[in-house]
C-alpha cells in the first residue's frame, strides 16, 4: 500500500485524535496521515463531512488509498453505531479505499445502552455490491481491553474482499517469523474462553465481570472528577480505557511551554509526573489543535488506586492554578 511521493505518496485518512502509536507508524512507512476531525461536541462523533472535506483536501497532495477506523475509539473512548458504519463503507465503495478497522477495545464496552457492531458484520449484513467489493482489514489484540495483556504482544487481523496479490504478500510477510508459544495460547483463550461445564469457566467469568464492573465505575467516577475541575471539561467514555479530558490552560503555562520548546500539555504532564509521580499522555501525541490541550487518562486500575489518582491530581491542578494567580 505504501509507495510514491509527493502527489503520488500514500495517504490514509486518520482521525483526530488517533492512537499515539499511529503517528509514527505511518511515518516510518512512509504513509501520509490524512486527518479528519472528530467532534468532541458530540461524544467524539464522526462525522461524514469531515471525512469528504479530508479526502478534498488530499486531492494533488497524496493519493488517498485508506480509511483508518478506531472503534471503540482509542482515546476517545466513543462507540460508531450502526448507521456511521454503514455511511462509511458506502464511501469507501464510492472512493475505492481500503478500510482499515481497530477494533481492540471491541470486549470493553460499559457504556449504557452502548453496543458494538463489527465493521465486518455490517459489511455484510448491507449485502451486494458492498459485501463482495470493499476490502476490509479488521484487527484484534490480546493486549488491550478485556486480556489486557500489554506484555504478550499478540493479536490477528482479518482480511476481507482483498486482492490477491496483496494476500499473497501478507503470506510472504508471515513465511519468515513465527510468534512466541505463550500469546498464541493467550489468543487462543480469548478467541475461544472456557465454556460451561469447563473447569475454569467459573473463575474466568468472575475475572471477566469484576473487570468490566471496574472500568464502568472508574470511568463514571473519573469523568464526573474530572468535569468537577476548574478550566476542564471531560466526554464521558462508553468504552476503551481511557479518558481524554480537554484542558483550558492559563496563557502563562502555554507561553512557558513555548520558551522551553515543548507543547503545553506536554509540560504539563511532565509537572505532574515529577511533582505527583503520576503518568498521563500528552493530548498532541493523539493530534490536536494547537488552540486545544488535552491529555490520556488511562482508568484500568483498581477503584482505591484511582482514588490516589484522582486526590493527587486535584493537588496538582489547585496548585498549579494557584502559582499562576
Amino acid at each position: 500500500m505504501s509507495s510514491g511521493e509527493g502527489p503520488t505518496q500514500t495517504g490514509v485518512l486518520t482521525p483526530l485524535p488517533c492512537p499515539h502509536t499511529l503517528p509514527p507508524l505511518l511515518d516510518e512507512v512512509g504513509v501520509r496521515p490524512v486527518p479528519y476531525r472528530l467532534l468532541e461536541d458530540r461524544g467524539w462523533a464522526l462525522d461524514l463531512d469531515q471525512l469528504h472535506g479530508a479526502l478534498k483536501t488530499a486531492r494533488g497532495v497524496c493519493e488517498p488509498r485508506a480509511i483508518y477506523i478506531s472503534n471503540p475509539g482509542n482515546p476517545t473512548g466513543h462507540v460508531q453505531d450502526r448507521k456511521t458504519i454503514q455511511e462509511v463503507i458506502r464511501l469507501a465503495s464510492a472512493e475505492g479505499l481500503v478500510l482499515l478497522v481497530d477494533e481492540v477495545f471491541q470486549d470493553s464496552v460499559f457504556g449504557p445502552d452502548q453496543t458494538f457492531v463489527s465493521y465486518k458484520e455490517v459489511l455484510y449484513q448491507m449485502g451486494e455490491p458492498y459485501s463482495d467489493t470493499v476490502e476490509l482489514v479488521s484487527i484484534h489484540s490480546i493486549s488491550t481491553a478485556r486480556m489486557g495483556e500489554c506484555g504478550l504482544r499478540g493479536g490477528y487481523m482479518e482480511v476481507i474482499n482483498m486482492d490477491p496479490g496483496v494476500v499473497q504478500f501478507l503470506r510472504s510477510m508471515q513465511a519468515p517469523s513465527s510468534p512466541p508459544v505463550l500469546p498464541q495460547l493467550a489468543l487462543e483463550l480469548m478467541l475461544n474462553p472456557p465454556a460451561p461445564g469447563d473447569p475454569s469457566h467459573k473463575k474466568y467469568t468472575q475475572e471477566i465481570l469484576q473487570r468490566h464492573e471496574t472500568l464502568t465505575q472508574n470511568a463514571r467516577r473519573a469523568c464526573e472528577f474530572l468535569n468537577g475541575l476548574p478550566g476542564v471539561s471531560c466526554q464521558p467514555a462508553v468504552a476503551g480505557l481511557f479518558l481524554y479530558p480537554r484542558l483550558s490552560l492559563p496563557a502563562q503555562i502555554v507561553e512557558e511551554a513555548e520558551a522551553s520548546g515543548v507543547e503545553a500539555d506536554v509540560l504539563i504532564c511532565q509537572r505532574f509526573l515529577e511533582e505527583e509521580g503520576v503518568c498521563f499522555g500528552p493530548g498532541c501525541e493523539n493530534g490536536q489543535d494547537r488552540e486545544n490541550f488535552h491529555v490520556r487518562f488511562n482508568f484500568m486500575t483498581p477503584p482505591d488506586v484511582l482514588e490516589e489518582v484522582l486526590t493527587r491530581l486535584q493537588s496538582f491542578h489547585l496548585r498549579l492554578l494557584d502559582n499562576i494567580c
